[in-house]
Parts: structure tokens; sequence; C-alpha cells
């Protein structure tokens, strides 16, 4: 989910948000949540970005689960997505061994969504609810109710809403 916020929001917590524009922007914007500085270049970044714009729209999709299933399916395919060991220990990854740093990262963050929808969760995913916000999240609220991205957005609607409620008074 951060890499699909991180590279394709628009808004954020209702403000405008500006998603990195340039393969150096996007790869400092990627670096700054990893906990050491990948082996990404800023061409690797660009096709992230374009990776991160087809997952966006399997968020909030829960009444087109064929639909996200199928432009799921392709991603998975172009990018050669598949199980399998390799490593020293060996690791379960979800992309070829020989597979470039793209199609692995996309290979592993396709899988992984395909597993959510394909354990029936698909309306885990989804998209904040608070206007002017573009956020997706992974909901692992109990009840799967989540309809904000954080408590924030969450305040700024209730709040919105409240306001709203006391004008019509």
């Amino acid at each position: 989910m951060r890499l699909v916020n991180t590279l394709t929001a628009t808004t954020a917590h209702g403000r405008p948000a500006t998603p990195p524009s340039s393969g150096e922007d996007r790869l400092a914007a990627i670096n700054a949540h990893l906990t050491e500085p990948s082996r990404l270049t800023p061409v690797d970044a660009d096709r992230l970005a374009e990776v991160a714009a087809e997952l966006r729209v399997l968020f909030g999709a829960t009444g087109h689960v064929h639909t996200v299933a199928s432009r799921l399916n392709d991603l998975l395919i172009r990018h050669r997505a598949v199980p399998s060991l390799h490593g020293d220990p060996p690791v379960l990854a979800f992309h070829a061994p020989d597979a470039t740093l793209v199609e692995a990262w996309t290979g592993d963050l396709g899988t992984a969504l395909a597993m959510v929808i394909g354990v029936g969760q698909s309306a885990r995913l989804g998209r904040c609810e608070a206007d002017n916000c573009a956020l997706v999240f992974f909901d692992t609220t109990r009840n799967a109710s989540r309809r904000f991205c954080d408590l924030s957005c969450q305040n700024r609607a209730k709040a919105s809403a409240y306001r709203a409620r006391r004008a019509t008074r």
C-alpha cells in the first residue's frame, strides 16, 4: 500500500499531494520508506510507478472482483510471477530467480494482493472515504469495517458531518 500511496496519490489527508514525477524523485521516495537503500535505478522507479498505478485500481473495487482478478492476473503474467525457492537459505518468493528488481517487487506485491482476494478478503483492500484523500489501505479490523486511511481522516470526516448536521438545525 505504501508504494501505491507514495507513487500515485494526488490528495492525502485533505490536502493536495504531488506524487514524485521523475525517476530520481520516485527513487528517493521509495528509499525513504526502506530501512536500507534499494538497488533500484531511476528507470526502475519509473516502472514501479506504472505498476503502482495499476495496483491502485484494485483497492476499493469490491463490487468488481472478477475485473480486479483479471487485471491482477494480467499483471502477474506480464511480470513472470511464479512461486520459487531461491537464495541461501532458500526463501519462498513469487518471482523467478533471474527476475529484474521490478519484476521481483511486482511479482511479490501482486501475489500478496492475489492471496488476499483469493481467500475472499477483497473488501479489506480499501480506499479512504474522506474528502480529498486518495490513500489506499489494508483493513485489519476484526469486522472489516474500516473506512478511512487513518485517524486524522476519520476525525476530519466526522467533524465535517457534525458541522453539516448543525447547519441544518
